[in-house]
């Protein structure tokens, strides 16, 4: 059998041959094959078939698809099944269903029991156990995926209540502390008794119910991290242990429709947080294609799962049709896979191999179509996986160091459900407004958790050369410091507006704002509005703006208003050996990026500005486990295009053409370049 952790790309897809119409496994391996496919991820959305009754198992046609896997010499993950529970466990105990202060879920869908409940629990160790000791020893098992999008489901039942509350006493002490923190005095909610404390779904206090939302997630991530001892119990030495962290989803039809996208951070579970319990970060993303393919989701998920451990990750779900809206044009299902690779994955599975013919999900299609034949995007992936095949994982798989950091909050992102922006602009709005500027620029960047950022900053001075912080509201006076330092130290930030407002409890700072940054930023204010007709740079402003006063600071952007036009809208100030850059309102595209080119000269930080190679041009580069400088060429366009080869020598290792600097790069309609840096500049 051959080593996957030696050469082979990960690529497969989901694979349910309890959900077919028919028997057709020996036939499914063999187009699997043919498409260079080589791992199949099964077992973790099937407890009931796994086990119809409490206490009966049946592994049957797990064994059947493990056996037809190691025939063929491919490889399986097994998912624990316990995001989809049985209807025995609901009539067993009616309470394991998920609670979430007003009403208890009633049994369907997936993603409704009380991840804590006890009853869940032992129910969930049984079949976990039992599947790991019928599986953990078959060679073909090379890992296991605990649960699947793991979050806390709004759990807040009595009894996770009580745990609130004493998780509160360990982090307050007394009830006076707690009412002080949280500013519990208004309207009369201040308790001086730990059993008088009243139930959250009543909870007016933004800063307390964030604190709970901060609990709920540490109930998600604890949830994994039992999956994961449970696991470790079982599994060999060389196999991995991942989970597939998805993202906030982004929907645009009715609630019953199939649509929508991953976008932002996740409200409901912090990924660093839980990433302790995996072994190898994994991920699902799901994105626009067609007209509206543009490759910044696959960059953003992949930015942030990368950095969690600062190592290659797993996509182990992706799409191959699903949608109306996602059916690929030729050449875009092949470039969505280079995408992920580009970003650091080694792993790519497509949810799933087949359309399924019933359920909830009959039309989010997989590989195959209903008619489970040959079709354009089965063939496109088996261009994708023969190829990757041919060059290998250790030409592929690439290291990426970034000089921005990007960096991102779920205390910021629960505090905009309480104190919105606007009611059309969300926190992750923000991030992603950010972000992709950076990508379509072409800068590489890590999406990293403030937890972490803090982590870094306490290890070093200055551990990236740009730091961005898009509408960081809550923020503790350590964590300010260290940023001043930081940029004392010669680092470079830019912060949006409603950034270090309030601490980590959510009050409001009594200082002037930015707090803690008016000297790093040369400026301050202490109102902000509604932008009605302001324009900056004659371009009208939308959603929010803060007055500006500068002192220090150099103004780039004025107001233009008849009684704003004397504040600042953007301001550039020299600190220390670095430089503090504010913008205090949502500018356009253009103008943020314009923003952006001026920190990034500032931060000395290199770029293709020069050869004006942007978006829909994407380079991303990294060090390949031959220690070989690799770049990705990724064109997100249907029309064809040359652009200057930005490099002194190089090879395209798809066809095998060399290139020298400023020779036209041809990139087709969706097309990819892989290139190879020739040593010293030689062919």
């Amino acid at each position: 059998m051959k080593d996957l952790e030696r050469n082979d790309i990960m690529f497969g897809a989901a694979y349910y041959p309890e959900y077919m119409p028919y028997e057709r496994l020996q036939e499914d391996i063999a187009m699997m094959q043919e498409a260079g496919m080589n791992t199949v991820r099964i077992a973790e959305s099937t407890w009931s078939t796994l086990e119809p009754v409490e206490g009966k198992f049946d592994f049957s046609y797990v064994d059947k698809v493990l056996a037809a896997v190691e025939k063929a010499g491919m490889y399986a993950v097994i998912g624990t099944p316990t995001y989809a529970i049985p209807s025995w466990l609901e009539k067993k105990c009616p309470e394991v269903m998920v609670f979430d202060g007003y009403t208890r879920a009633k049994y369907g869908r997936r993603q409704i029991m009380d991840i804590v409940h006890p009853v869940f629990r032992q129910c969930a160790e049984n079949v976990i156990c039992k599947l790991l000791e019928h599986t953990a020893k078959n060679p073909c098992v090379i890992g296991f995926q605990i649960d699947n999008e793991t979050k806390h489901y709004g759990t807040a039942s009595p009894e996770v209540q009580a745990m609130f509350v004493e998780y509160l006493k360990e982090q307050f002490h007394t009830t006076e502390r707690l009412n002080e923190v949280f500013g519990l005095r208004y309207w009369s909610n201040s308790i001086h008794d730990w059993s008088d404390f009243p139930d959250m779904a009543g909870c007016i206090h933004g800063g307390l119910a964030s604190e709970f939302a901060k609990f709920q997630r540490s109930l998600a991530a604890e949830y994994l991290m039992w999956q994961s001892e449970i696991v470790k119990k079982y599994k060999r030495q060389d196999q991995f242990i991942t989970h597939n962290f998805d993202f906030e989803w982004k929907k645009f039809g009715a609630d019953i429709a199939q649509d929508g996208y991953s976008y932002g951070v996740q409200p409901d579970i912090n990924h660093y947080e839980a990433s302790k319990a995996v072994t190898i970060a994994g991920t699902d993303i799901y994105h626009p294609t067609q007209d509206d393919l543009t490759g910044a989701e696959i960059a953003f998920g992949g930015d942030a799962i990368r950095t969690l451990k600062d190592s290659s990750y797993l996509v182990l779900e992706c799409q191959a049709q699903a949608f109306k809206y996602w059916t690929p044009y030729p050449g875009q299902l092949r470039l969505q896979g280079y995408s992920h690779l580009a970003s650091g994955a080694e792993g790519i599975m497509y949810w799933n191999w087949h359309s399924i013919h019933n359920g909830y999900e009959t039309y989010w299609k997989g590989v195959l179509s209903h008619d489970l034949a040959v079709n354009p995007a089965y063939e496109e992936a088996g261009t994708f996986g023969r190829e990757i095949a041919g060059i290998g994982k250790d030409v592929l798989r690439i290291s990426r160091k970034s000089p921005v950091a990007l960096v991102v909050d779920n205390q910021s992102l629960t505090s905009f459900r309480w104190f919105p922006i606007d009611k059309d602009l969300s926190y992750n709005d923000v991030v992603r407004r950010m972000y992709d500027c950076l990508y379509e620029m072409n800068i590489p960047c890590d999406v990293i958790d403030i937890h972490q950022m803090e982590e870094r900053l306490e290890q070093e001075d200055k551990p990236y050369q740009m730091i961005v912080t898009p509408a960081l509201y809550s923020v503790s006076d350590t964590f300010i410091q260290k940023l001043k330092k930081y940029v004392q130290s010669g680092g470079v930030l830019v912060s949006s507006f409603k950034s270090f407002v309030a601490d980590r409890h959510l009050s409001v700072y009594p200082d002037a704002q930015p707090h803690g940054m008016t000297e790093c930023f040369g400026m301050s204010y202490n109102q902000f509005t509604e932008p009605g007709r302001i324009k900056v740079a004659g371009e009208q402003v939308l959603y929010f703006a803060e007055l500006l006063k500068p002192d220090s600071a150099q103004v780039m952007e004025q107001y233009e208003h008849k009684y704003w036009g004397k504040y600042a809208a953007v301001t550039k100030n020299s600190f220390g050996q670095g430089y503090g850059y504010y913008i205090g309102c949502y500018v356009t595209k253009d103008k943020l990026k314009e923003i952006l080119k001026d920190a990034i000269a500032c931060a000395h930080i290199d770029n293709y500005f020069k050869d004006n190679i942007m978006w829909p041009v994407i380079i991303r580069s990294g060090i390949n486990d031959k220690h070989e400088n690799i770049h990705y060429i990724l064109h997100y366009s249907e029309d064809e295009k040359e652009i200057p080869c930005p490099f002194e020598m190089v090879e395209d290792i798809l066809t095998g053409q060399c290139y020298k600097k400023e020779q036209s790069l041809p990139l087709k309609d969706w097309g990819v370049m892989i290139l190879r840096e020739k040593e010293g500049g030689k062919e």
